[in-house]
């Protein structure tokens, strides 16, 4: 399978655009702490089947949820300079302000979508 990157790279735009949209008014209170993590792995996941556009799908799928937690565990680390980045909005949105479980649930769950997502869409060609 070759992934087709034009597409991933649609894909890595509008989950951005649609985590940026996670972070409003317009999310449920229900769903708003979790959203925002489980659309970050979505995207992870599409910018790993992006720069690995042969490797198989559940190779992509664990590539990204190791690098989800592994931002998510380098959150316990809070030296100066490391806080300095997250201070930044940019910053604060890739590297996190701190740890919680509930964010490695929602990294999980958005990494085991993309694989679900990909693997049915591939099946169905």
């Amino acid at each position: 399978m070759k992934r087709n990157r034009k597409l991933y790279l649609v894909l890595i735009l509008t989950t951005v655009a649609l985590g940026l949209l996670s972070r409003t008014s317009l999310v449920p209170k229900l769903i708003y702490p979790y959203l925002g993590d489980y659309l970050y792995a979505l995207m992870v996941f599409f910018w790993v089947g992006f720069c690995l556009p042969r490797t198989e799908t559940l190779k992509v799928a664990m590539i990204s949820i190791i690098i989800c937690y592994l931002i998510e565990f380098f959150q316990l680390y809070q030296a100066d300079w490391i806080n300095n980045i997250r201070n930044y909005r940019l910053g604060g949105l890739i590297l996190g302000h701190g740890f919680l479980w509930s964010d490695i649930v929602s990294y999980t769950l958005g990494g085991w979508t993309g694989y679900g997502l990909e693997w049915y869409a591939y099946r169905r060609k």
